[in-house]
């Protein structure tokens, strides 16, 4: 036998974890994301809430129209990280490999540590059974000879499942009269592409082949090798020193016409995204911007730099793009780096040593202290907190206000 794949992903879990630390969500319709009265999505929802027809990515008001008796709750990702690392580390116990989705899904290569179907299956119960009664939540897991297959027969018996695909031919069997929806990799564009086909089962894949290798080209080779349940990708570990970009982006709660303001934020992101860089000594030399305007039209710029691994650089190079595109009101504004490297040391040449645009401590200095006279929010308070979304959510939005209320100019100072 080639492969043992074990997929684990958890119920519902933001929602999973907000029900188990208040019992009286129990039962109810919880619903994690933006609340109805702001602007957002819905991140995740329990399953109470699903039958109503709430989903994950679903405009929030769109949901509190569908289920208005729901519990809205902002997410605390600081909280789910601190649970994640509590399930990570008991599934990581199983196998030689693990290849993190997102902070609540998995795939576990237990070729060698289960050999067997059978012992797979022991090790999946045992985990289920460790998860709830370390961690309090269930969760639901597949076992099959492939990545793709073991994420289908995860999903087979939600929630709180168990299910197991041995072979390519069994994989077949289950899912040939679905709708073409069911094979991996084939999401909404895909299907609206294969549905134009009048291709609308897998059934009316198998038989429309050959034209669907026409229409796709080396897609529709992938997406035939899936549907017939080929895959032979292995479990790749992840680590945060290979990703190729760090970006962060906020959304507004109402379209911002200040530019200067925008320029502010793009500061707090280029912190944040410095953090985040820094963390795992990486290095970029190229900056994004990212721009999405009232009507929801979306621009991003891009260009390439010398290394930019702090927050004064990404920020002076992302003002510099912006200052280039017209003046609109905006929805969102993301900043990031790309070109990624790992580097230990790296020679500065004269350039750069210089360079008196660079920006050095007293710049930041500087750069927090018009911060406050402007804002009147003592950021030394609000900062250590900056890498959660919620907690920049909430500052960005407190420097909002603060730039609308004109008796703001005073000494007062906004509370944590």
């Amino acid at each position: 036998m080639d492969q043992i794949i074990i997929h684990v992903d958890m119920d519902a879990f933001y929602a999973s974890v907000e029900v188990r630390d208040n019992p009286e969500l129990r039962g109810k319709p919880v619903i994690i994301g933006a609340l109805p009265q702001e602007r957002g999505v819905v991140a995740t929802c329990s399953y109470e809430a699903r039958e109503y027809g709430v989903h994950s990515a679903m405009n929030v008001k769109e949901a509190y129209r569908l289920c208005p008796e729901g519990v809205f709750i902002h997410p605390n990702f600081d909280k789910y990280r601190k649970v994640s690392h509590q399930i990570h580390k008991i599934w990581n116990e199983y196998c030689t490999a693990m290849e993190p989705i997102a902070l609540d899904e998995a795939y576990l290569d237990v070729t060698e540590t289960a050999a067997t179907f059978e012992k797979a299956g022991e090790f999946a119960r045992t985990i289920k059974k460790r998860v709830l009664n370390e961690v309090g939540l269930t969760c639901s897991i597949g076992v099959a000879y492939s990545k793709s297959a073991a994420k289908t027969a995860s999903e087979e018996m939600k929630p709180n499942g168990y299910f197991e695909i041995h072979s390519p031919q069994e994989f077949v069997d289950l899912i040939i009269d679905r709708n073409v929806r069911v094979v991996p990799s084939v999401g909404e564009k895909t299907a609206e592409r294969l549905n134009e086909m009048e291709i609308y089962t897998v059934r009316d894949l198998y038989d429309r082949e050959m034209e669907v290798m026409e229409h796709f080209g080396s897609q529709g080779a992938v997406l035939m090798d899936l549907a017939k349940g080929l895959d032979d990708r292995r479990v790749t570990p992840y680590r945060p020193e290979d990703a190729k970009s760090i970006s962060r982006e906020i959304t507004f709660q109402e379209d911002v016409y200040d530019y200067e303001f925008l320029k502010d934020v793009l500061f707090l992101l280029a912190l944040s995204v410095e953090t985040r860089a820094g963390r795992y000594n990486l290095h970029g030399n190229g900056v994004v911007l990212k721009i999405t305007y009232s009507d929801m039209k979306s621009i991003t710029r891009s260009r390439v730099t010398k290394s930019c691994d702090d927050a004064l650089s990404i920020h002076r190079e992302a003002v510099e793009m912006l200052n280039t595109l017209k003046k609109r009101p905006v929805r969102l504004i993301g900043a990031g780096v790309y070109n990624l490297t790992e580097q230990k040391l790296r020679q500065v040449t004269l350039d750069e040593l210089f360079d008196t645009g660079a920006g050095g401590p007293n710049d930041r200095e500087k750069m927090f202290d018009r911060l406050e006279k402007r804002y009147h929010i003592d950021f030394s308070k609000r900062m250590g907190q900056m890498d959660r979304s919620d907690s920049l959510h909430r500052l960005v939005e407190d420097m909002r206000i603060q730039r609308l209320i004109p008796s703001a100019r005073g000494p007062r100072m906004v509370p944590e």
